[in-house]
């Protein structure tokens, strides 16, 4: 196989042209045959093939800097840059991350994970390199929808005014996860039913040679060119009228063509706009078929596409049937997704109310700032979005929702651990940046039943913005509704109590149980409600003399325990133990849940243990 004589970029290309066929074949099998093992990211890697390979044969990023949008389509970079051997580990505990990490490897030029901000990061790059006389190629590989977040815009309106070397490659495959909504999508599609437009600019360089700039004739005819392209192909000017030289659209499945068309960018020494046609899920019938469904997956069969081990009810899945049933009740609720539909449990909602419905793209802030427009003007508008990408909203929770005290809902999906994407996915921060904006409530719930009742109180009992925050899978042993009560005990003790809330009670009270076994005797307290803190409720705590443990699955800046903490010491309680079971300050990495919680000592025998350490202490 052709595949296992590539140990690094030279050998690609070394390889001669009519072998690179047979590679892309066994690229897309060796995708296929390893996701399907692990889970991860498979139609947006199939669908990059020729274009990761015509990118190697092209440039050097050992030296030259590709800086990966969102990084979902960096599995065949990977492969190709010597490490083909870790990918049984792909997004395992300590293994291979799913997405470009620069500590892995020379050929990771920056970490990615989040949309649209890879223009921005490859132009600070290309500045760098001009400001220190360096001598290397930066691009900007950016695709799967993150065209429809806002920063890309700011970059690419930097970038293209900016004059420096730098080459943005477009990889349009018409999708982000679901399929690509909104203006650009239009614009993009345009583009690409009119190839003529490429031909044509190519023969027009080719007309006055390899340094067109240099030429009188073409300056004087270049007036004549932009006259003709605004009358012919009025669409394609976007990106020339932010100062990018633009070519394409062309085949990304053509690499002799995509071969050529990246070594013109190269030499054209200024800002360059790359536009690809790809399909995602290229070359496997069942990614091809259903590219949504294959963009993350998880273990599945290679023969039949079907997942190995089907999973059960998920908080997501929970969370859309419930707004299902608010919906159908009050005309006034309206849900959003930044792209998201599947994922956050939407798309029941979207088939069963699709007036009501809002794909907004992968525009989180947009989607915040829309939600604030519609209750204030007397909808209800629910937005749900994973952890991990609000934070692109911040600034508008603030300004547009916290400020007028809008009836903005979230639905803050995959909050806490969320495993194998690692750390750019785990929703750690959430507890922190929500908790801290006056006037807006945050409820966790434990289980289904009490995501449902807490998601009815959100819609039609709160007043102001709340936020209702879950984790990624499924529910726990756990099962009792407590939602009616801002904190609740579910065991009492007098030796130490541990308080929690969210999934984490399950942990919790497993390891109460153990701690029982051996003649500790662990209370423990849930909170339903971390914002604002339900202190009256709380107000047991004050009096009892143990210490207090309290474990979460976020940072420990800002986290819970801390505020707990300086309520007890401005309450006169500033001699009681508070002890804080979290991540710390570190960023967990890549692992299941399960792993992680026993990495962190966030599982029943690890809050256990450090029980017990306490407790020696105290003695």
């Amino acid at each position: 196989m052709i595949l296992e004589t590539i140990h690094s970029p030279e050998d690609v290309k070394a390889l001669p042209q009519d072998q690179l066929p047979q590679l892309c074949e066994e690229l897309r099998q060796f995708l296929v045959e390893n996701v399907s093992r692990t889970g991860g990211h498979l139609a947006s890697n199939l669908g990059a093939v020729e274009l990761t390979v015509a990118i190697h044969r092209v440039f050097d990023t050992s030296r030259d800097r590709l800086v990966f949008d969102v990084g979902h389509q960096c599995y065949v970079h990977k492969a190709l840059t010597g490490r083909q051997s870790l990918f049984s580990t792909l997004r395992q505990l300590d293994g291979l991350s799913g997405f470009p990490k620069p500590k892995e490897s020379v050929h990771d030029a920056f970490i990615a994970g989040h949309a649209s901000n890879s223009v921005s990061v490859a132009l600070g790059m290309a500045r760098a390199r001009t400001l220190q006389s360096k001598d290397y190629q930066v691009l900007a590989l950016i695709g799967d929808g993150a065209l429809t977040g806002g920063l890309a815009y700011e970059g690419l309106n930097n970038a293209g005014a900016s004059g420096e070397p730098l080459i943005v490659i477009l990889n349009d495959n018409g999708m982000s996860i679901n399929a690509n909504v909104g203006g650009m999508n239009a614009h993009l599609a345009d583009l690409r039913s009119k190839p003529a437009y490429y031909h044509f600019k190519k023969w027009y360089r080719s007309l006055f040679g390899r340094h067109p700039m240099e030429n009188r004739l073409y300056r004087f005819n270049h007036q004549i060119k932009t006259f003709l392209k605004k009358t012919l192909w009025p669409g394609s000017t976007l990106f020339e009228d932010m100062g990018f030289t633009y070519l394409g659209p062309v085949d990304g499945h053509d690499l002799p063509r995509l071969c050529d068309v990246l070594t013109w960018a190269r030499e054209l020494q200024g800002p360059v706009v790359v536009h690809v046609n790809t399909v995602k899920g290229k070359g496997y019938a069942p990614a091809e078929k259903d590219p949504g469904r294959f963009h993350g997956v998880a273990p599945f069969d290679p023969e039949t596409g079907l997942l190995r081990h089907p999973g059960g009810e998920t908080f997501s899945g929970m969370f859309g049937k419930a707004l299902c049933t608010c919906a159908s009740q009050d005309k006034r609720v309206c849900a959003i997704t930044a792209a998201m539909a599947g994922g956050t449990g939407l798309s029941p909602f979207a088939a069963q109310f699709p007036q009501r419905f809002f794909d907004v793209a992968i525009a989180e802030g947009h989607g915040v700032s829309m939600a604030a427009g519609m209750a204030k003007e007397g909808l209800i508008p629910v937005f749900a979005v994973y952890s991990t990408f609000l934070q692109r909203g911040y600034d508008q929770l603030i300004h547009d929702v916290a400020l007028q005290k809008l009836h903005v809902v979230l639905g803050v999906d995959r909050a806490g651990l969320v495993g194998s994407d690692g750390e750019t996915h785990h929703g750690c921060f959430d507890v922190q940046y929500l908790s801290g904006i006056p006037g807006f409530t945050v409820l966790c719930p434990s289980d289904f039943v009490e995501l449902r009742h807490m998601l009815r109180r959100a819609l039609f009992e709160i007043q102001g913005p709340v936020a209702v925050r879950y984790p990624r899978g499924g529910e726990g042993a756990f099962q009792a509704d407590t939602s009616s009560r801002g904190a609740v005990c579910l065991r009492e003790g007098g030796d130490i109590t541990l308080l929690t809330y969210g999934i984490l009670v399950n942990e919790a009270l497993g390891a109460a149980e153990e701690l029982g076994k051996a003649g500790i005797r662990a209370g423990v307290w849930k909170l339903n409600q971390i914002a604002p803190l339900p202190l009256e409720e709380l107000s047991p705590l004050r009096t009892a003399k143990v210490p207090l443990m309290v474990i979460e699955d976020c940072f420990r800046s800002g986290c819970l325990g801390e505020q707990l903490a300086a309520w007890l010491a401005e309450t006169g309680q500033e001699g009681r133990r508070v002890i804080l079971k979290n991540l710390d300050e570190t960023f967990a990495g890549e692992g299941s849940v399960a792993e992680l919680e026993h990495r962190f000592g966030l599982d029943a025998s690890g809050i256990a243990a450090s029980v017990r350490e306490a407790l020696r202490g105290e003695q």
